[in-house]
This record gives structure tokens, C-alpha cells and sequence, in this order.
């Protein structure tokens, strides 16, 4: 028998291990949690005065994101933490989560959003300690030094069955159509609002009020200079003069994007002269081959009805073949196809370049792919469906779910810092590489220590994340 097929020669299997700890990543989570302080934050956000019941509501959803976070995806799936009894003790059962997320009501959620909001401020100020400072975001090059940016996007989840709230989507399917907004520098969801699946693509009433949460979640003390970016959904006349209407002495406020092309466009495009062109780059700036940009803000009538200082950067590029049956006859003509971003800023105030068309152009492109990979990873922190047939308690798991987006972000920029393969990973890989990774609990001289594999590729970045964490502030 050779070797590569006999490796099971007199193996056995039996399910009698002790001191066994199964997916010992969340030791890392809960301790993120409890050392940032979104634990107690959640406690007191939760607490009922008069009533004392069995288990900490605030607990009791640290530990559903926790689950969420390593994999779950029901409220049975708070059992993944049975693994770590040894640790941490038994979790809530399934029941328990039920009522948690069922006793939380709007009263409550705004409170969540104001401990979450608190604690945010205190990891925020973690983060610009450290050795790298704050995460801000880079743009062909360019560092957005002292910009939030925010990216409001919307996206669907599949209903299987009959649930509150559930219709036919824009894409023939059925489910949900949340609209959420997140952090690109640091890849929190600052806010999200759960929709029925027939809701509309650019309903500013609800743009408001998720960018209303969203800029309510970012601490004080970066509020100088926020970008707001969002797809051709935004280009809507009372969302963009409610987000100028956010300026203030202290404040700026700035949005980027896209906008719908009509003929009036085009005819604005026609005009311009070939020498109006210049190279595009991409988002590391790099020029960009077959591809150009321009500004028709003064050739084009549509601008007049715009919010002041409305500007409207044209970029032409060689159409692939997915995007020729979606020509329009003034694209066939010339040859190209025509997308156009509308800004309201000359230039972005410390940032050399950017008053370049090139660089409003390329502000927006990196947003689809940004506002995608959060989207992705938000759907894969417990948002690839909604796991009850009632509406209020999945509003508060899509609440958990964001939660746990948080607390992933955090875990990274707070612990694994600096691990290359590990800060950028995508939520599956990470669950490979910390989350699922299976340890062995001892004790010795009155301690318990949890032990990993000695030979696994991240063991050292696990132990240099725990010890990170454990050295935390206290966040008072």
C-alpha cells in the first residue's frame, strides 16, 4: 500500500478529547470586546431598571457577535460557543438570544447606536496612538489626511421563506434591500437601515436617514472633513443639499457621486475638444491605457440646477463587451463609452492634486470596489440572510450584525496590525487562519493556560494579538 493512500493505517477516532477548546479565536473577540469597552457599554445600553433577569442582556449580545463573527448564522448557532465552556463558561442558549433581540425596541436600538458611538470614540483615539496613527484613506497615491469617508451603498438579502417585510427586488428576487453606510478608513458599519425588498434605489428619505446615524456614529473630534460617497442612487437634488446644508464653521462636508447620463450630457460631451482630454489613472496611479477624463460643468445646461459648486468630471474609456449591447447611438459613434461623477469641491482641502479631474474620477471608482468588499464582508458577518420570520427581531439581528462587523474591524486594526496576510483578510480566510483554530486548556500553578498549535503559520500573530488587546487602556 502506498504511502499517499495509507494514511490511515491503524488510525482511530474517538470523540473523548478533554480540555479541548474548538474555534479558540473568539478568546480574541471577547477580549477586543470586553477591553475596548463595548461590553459594559452594551450592559448599560440593555439594563431594564427594576428587572434583574437570568443573564446580562448586554452579555448575552456580545456573545450572539462573537458567534456571528467565527461563522454563525441563526440564533442556534450561539452554540459554536459551547466550545469554549471552559473559557468562558456556557453561552446564552438560542431562546435566550430570541428575547434579547425581541425586548430591544427603537428606545433601545438608539441607545445601542449611543454605546456604540462612545465606545467607537475610545478605539478611534487606540488606533491614532499607535505606531502607524490613523488609517486614512489613499487615493492614486494621495493620503486623505484628516477625511472621514463614507460610503453608502445598498444591497439584498434572500428571503427562502415568508418573513415580515420580505418582496420582490429590483433583481426578480425576494427579500430584504438594507441600505448601510460604512467607514472606509477603518471598514466599520456606521449605520444601516433594514428595508422591505420592493423598496426604491434612491429614496432620499432614507438616505437621510442612514447618513443622519452614520455621521452621528463617527467620534467628534473627526468630524473636521467628511467625504460622502455613493453610487448614481445619490444624484438626487434634496439629498445633496441636505449633505451641504452639514457644513458649518468647523465642519466640511463634501460628496462624490455618480450621475445618470442623459442626451443633455452627451451634447456637453460633444463639445468638448480632444486637447480637453487627459490620461485617467487607476487607483494606485498608475495611467490608465484607453481610458481619459475631462470636465463639462461649464458646457452642460443641467448643471445650473445643481447645488453651488456642483462639478461634473466625464471619463471616457473602450468599451468591453459586456457594455456594448448598452451603448447609446452618441457612444457607438464615437467609439467610447461615457460615465460621469458629479463633486462639489474645486479641491480637497489638504490634498495636493485634487482639484485634477483625474483625481474625481478615481475618488469614485475606488468607492465601488470599497463599498463592495464592506458590503461582502457585512454578508458574511451573518447578513447572507435574516434568520426570523418577524420582523423586529431581525432588525435586531442586522443591529448584531453590524456589531460584529465592528468588532472584526476592531480585532484588526487593534491586534493584527502589521500582519500583512492578516489585516486585510477576508472573513473566510480569517476564520481559517485565528478564528476556527482548535487549542488545549490547562492548568498550572493556579493559572489556566490555553495553548495552540506550536506549528501553526499564525500562531505567532494569535499570542502577539492577545497581547496586544491585554494591554489596552482601560476604557474608564
Amino acid at each position: 500500500m502506498s504511502e499517499d493512500i495509507g494514511w490511515d493505517r491503524r488510525l482511530s477516532v474517538a470523540a473523548d478529547g478533554k480540555g479541548l477548546v474548538g474555534h479558540a479565536g473568539a478568546v480574541l473577540l471577547r477580549k477586543c470586546a470586553d477591553r475596548t469597552g463595548l461590553t459594559g457599554a452594551l450592559s448599560a445600553a440593555l439594563a431594564v431598571r427594576g428587572k434583574t433577569p437570568g443573564w446580562d442582556r448586554g452579555v448575552v449580545l456580545v456573545q450572539l457577535v462573537v458567534a456571528i463573527v467565527i461563522g454563525a448564522r441563526s440564533m442556534a448557532d450561539i452554540d459554536l460557543l459551547r466550545h469554549q465552556a471552559a473559557v468562558f463558561g456556557a453561552p446564552a442558549s438560542d431562546s435566550t438570544v430570541r428575547r434579547m433581540l425581541a425586548e430591544a425596541d427603537a428606545k433601545a436600538h438608539a441607545r445601542i447606536r449611543a454605546a456604540r458611538a462612545r465606545v467607537r470614540a475610545h478605539v478611534w483615539e487606540l488606533i491614532a496612538a499607535r505606531d502607524g496613527g490613523f488609517c486614512w484613506v489613499v487615493i492614486a497615491g494621495r493620503v486623505l489626511t484628516g477625511w472621514i469617508v463614507i460610503d453608502i451603498d445598498a444591497t439584498l438579502i434572500t428571503a427562502h421563506s415568508n418573513k415580515q417585510g420580505a418582496a420582490a427586488t429590483f433583481k426578480k428576487g425576494w427579500g430584504f434591500h438594507p441600505l448601510g453606510a460604512w467607514c472606509q478608513n477603518t471598514g466599520e458599519a456606521l449605520a444601516m437601515l433594514l428595508r422591505a425588498g420592493n423598496a426604491g434605489s434612491n429614496t432620499v428619505a432614507d438616505h437621510l436617514i442612514v447618513l443622519q446615524q452614520a455621521i452621528a456614529a463617527i467620534p467628534a473630534g473627526f468630524r473636521a472633513k467628511i467625504l460622502i460617497r455613493i453610487d448614481g442612487a445619490g444624484a438626487t437634488h434634496e439629498l445633496l443639499e441636505a449633505i451641504q446644508a452639514l457644513n458649518t464653521t468647523r465642519r466640511t462636508v463634501r460628496f462624490c457621486v455618480g450621475w445618470k447620463v442623459t442626451e443633455t450630457d452627451e451634447a456637453a460631451i460633444a463639445k468638448l475638444p480632444e486637447s480637453a482630454w487627459t490620461a485617467a489613472v487607476d487607483t494606485d496611479g498608475e495611467v490608465q491605457d484607453r481610458c481619459a477624463v475631462s470636465e463639462i460643468t461649464d458646457l452642460n445646461a443641467r448643471t445650473a440646477g445643481w447645488p453651488p459648486g456642483t462639478r461634473l468630471i466625464v471619463r471616457r474609456s473602450k468599451p468591453s463587451r459586456r457594455h456594448e449591447r448598452k451603448l447609446t447611438d452618441f457612444e457607438r459613434a464615437t467609439g467610447w463609452r461615457y460615465q460621469v461623477t458629479a463633486i462639489d469641491f474645486a479641491r480637497m482641502r489638504g490634498v495636493p492634486g485634487s482639484h485634477h479631474p483625474w483625481f474625481a474620477d478615481v475618488l469614485y471608482r475606488q468607492r465601488g470596489g470599497a463599498a463592495e468588499g464592506r458590503v461582502r464582508v457585512n454578508k458574511a458577518m451573518g447578513l447572507t440572510r435574516l434568520p426570523s420570520k418577524l420582523w423586529d427581531i431581525n432588525l435586531g439581528w442586522v443591529l448584531a450584525a453590524n456589531l460584529a462587523a465592528d468588532l472584526d474591524a476592531w480585532t484588526r486594526l487593534l491586534g493584527l496590525h502589521g500582519e500583512a496576510d492578516l489585516a486585510d483578510a477576508e472573513p473566510d480566510t480569517l476564520r481559517y487562519r485565528l478564528w476556527h483554530l482548535p487549542a488545549r486548556l490547562i492548568s498550572h500553578a493556579r493559572r489556566r493556560i490555553l495553548k495552540i498549535p506550536v506549528d501553526w503559520p499564525w500562531a505567532e500573530a494569535f499570542t502577539t494579538c492577545w497581547q496586544r488587546l491585554s494591554t489596552l487602556p482601560d476604557p474608564g
